[in-house]
């Protein structure tokens, strides 16, 4: 039986170009190597699975790539030496690496040394680090990768130049999604790639693995019927039939269809939120300027635009601020169910009042 791999490791960027949504980062680094501007230390932040490490590693590839010609990849391991601080975060392992950083390259001109987690290193062993830093031989390159920057000593950050790296958006997301599909003969609806974006909310790695996971449950293709199911995520067309229940009046229909999705297992709150989020994309649906803020597939974009004609831009507003007040108020009620079934009452006769208001 052939060795399964991960897409989140098997297309996993090797150059520069490949890398998703980082492109002011990776032109100033592939620039910084052709102009030899280098410097020695570099801190990479930013959201897990946006590619920092990734970079690290094919920065550390690329700086020997132009002064050897023609050599093995398993060469350049003797140039490049990776720490994992969330592991090995003491002042003898800091102590080791700095050993290390002694001995000139065998190879090429440079040694990197890229330091993952970072931030996770004990206070003594960052003070072991600094005078290194500070003075480092000029065969060595330091790459610091962290997720959470704020929690690095500010004497180590003034020594480096600092690269933020960036959440990915949902179009990029897709795009390199729908590549991995074709590498690996499988059909995505554009609508289920969507889900797959929101979900993995701005990691490139996380999309990946939720789509490997989805692979597994639907086959060859994938649906966005099967994508709701397997994610555990509540179809658009229930928030479509309840705001449908609020511009007739409808407060059975909309009682009736919280039910069906209390049945289905869903969280109330959960329910709420989404229920926020839709009424804040319909929205954006009114305004030409604003519709490129509706992150969805086209068909239910079509739909969007289709039901906000259905509702006045006041009435939107009286609805957000109705389903933000029962969002509030969910965590500390004592029958959460008649709370949230209040708050579709109140969106029900949402028409009649502002009517009544208004004469």
């Amino acid at each position: 039986m052939e060795n399964y791999v991960v897409s989140a490791r098997k297309y996993r960027p090797q150059t520069f170009e490949d890398v998703v949504g980082q492109a002011s980062i990776t032109r100033t680094l592939e620039n910084a190597i052709k102009n030899n501007h280098l410097a020695q230390a570099f801190v990479f932040c930013g959201p897990r699975g946006v590619g920092k490490t990734t970079c690290a590693r094919i920065l550390a590839r690329k700086i020997n790539e132009e002064d050897i010609d023609k050599v093995e990849e398993e060469d350049f391991a003797f140039n490049i030496f990776e720490l994992d601080a969330a592991s090995n975060n003491s002042v003898d392992d800091i102590r080791h690496l700095i050993d290390q950083v002694r001995i000139p390259p065998q190879i090429g001109n440079f040694k990197v040394f890229i330091i993952d987690e970072v931030h996770m290193l004990s206070p003594a062993a960052f003070n072991a680090f600094l005078k290194t830093l500070e003075e480092p031989p000029a065969h060595a390159i330091f790459i610091l990768a962290t997720t959470e920057k704020h929690k690095i000593l500010p004497t180590i950050l003034s020594r480096c130049q600092i690269f933020d790296f960036r959440r990915i958006e949902i179009p990029d997301i897709i795009a390199q999604l729908k590549k991995v599909a074709e590498q690996e003969k499988l059909e995505a609806e554009e609508d289920a790639l969507h889900i797959v974006a929101q979900k993995a909310d701005g990691a490139m790695r996380d999309a990946l693995s939720i789509f490997d996971q989805l692979v597994s449950f639907c086959g060859n293709t994938l649906t966005y019927n099967d994508v709701i199911e397997n994610l555990n995520v509540l179809d658009y067309d229930y928030y479509f039939a309840i705001t449908e229940a609020m511009a007739n009046s409808d407060i059975a229909k909309a009682l009736v269809v919280f039910d069906e999705i209390l049945d289905k297992g869903f969280d109330g709150h959960h329910f709420i939120n989404g229920l926020s989020d839709h009424f804040r994309d319909l929205m954006v649906c009114k305004d030409p300027q604003t519709v490129k803020l509706l992150q969805v597939g086209q068909n239910i974009c079509d739909k969007y635009r289709e039901q906000s004609k259905l509702l006045e831009q006041e009435a939107l507003l009286y609805a957000l601020k109705i389903t933000s007040k029962c969002d509030v108020q969910y965590k500390m009620s004592q029958n959460k169910r008649l709370l949230v079934e209040l708050c579709l009452m109140q969106l029900c006769s949402l028409k009649e009042a502002i009517e009544k208001k208004k004469t």
